[in-house]
């Protein structure tokens, strides 16, 4: 039998199952919002990846028509940026991915594509941001071969 002044442990089970119940509430916070990021980022790439292939298509007319190749294709900046931009309309990203932005960088021989796009996150606790920036890149060679 216990004496008047000692406490007993009578509620501390229930405070440890409301500790896990809130760590657990936060791990699958954590992992169903880094899904989202992951499987939108995965989308982005692939997008980017599209369009770096239709900007490859910019390699310069003139020089393949008036002087050959060569060794190494040039691509034209201009042209490839509008590939790219023809490429993302016509996929309707726009649509898919409200927000959508996307840079061409091109030099002598590839053309790397960047797409940006918001995400509204699924889960956002107080405190926490409610949306995030999700990239995607890609690059595309022009090598020329025999």
């Amino acid at each position: 039998m216990r004496s008047r002044g000692e406490r007993g442990d009578h509620g501390q089970t229930s405070l440890l199952i409301i500790g896990f119940a809130v760590v657990g509430l936060l791990v699958i916070v954590v992992v169903v919002d880094a899904s989202a990021a992951y499987l939108r980022r995965q989308a982005l790439d692939s997008l980017a990846d599209g369009a770096a292939l239709a900007a490859a298509d910019g390699v310069q007319s003139e020089q393949i028509y008036l002087g050959g190749l060569g060794e190494r294709a040039q691509l034209d900046p201009a042209v490839a940026h509008s590939y790219a931009a023809e490429y993302l309309a016509a996929s309707g990203a726009a649509g898919r991915y409200p927000g959508l932005r996307f840079s061409v960088q091109t030099s002598a021989e590839v053309v790397v594509v960047r797409v940006t796009a918001p995400l509204e996150m699924p889960f956002s606790p107080p405190g926490w941001a409610a949306d995030a920036t999700v990239t995607g890149t890609a690059a595309s060679y022009v090598a020329v071969g025999d």
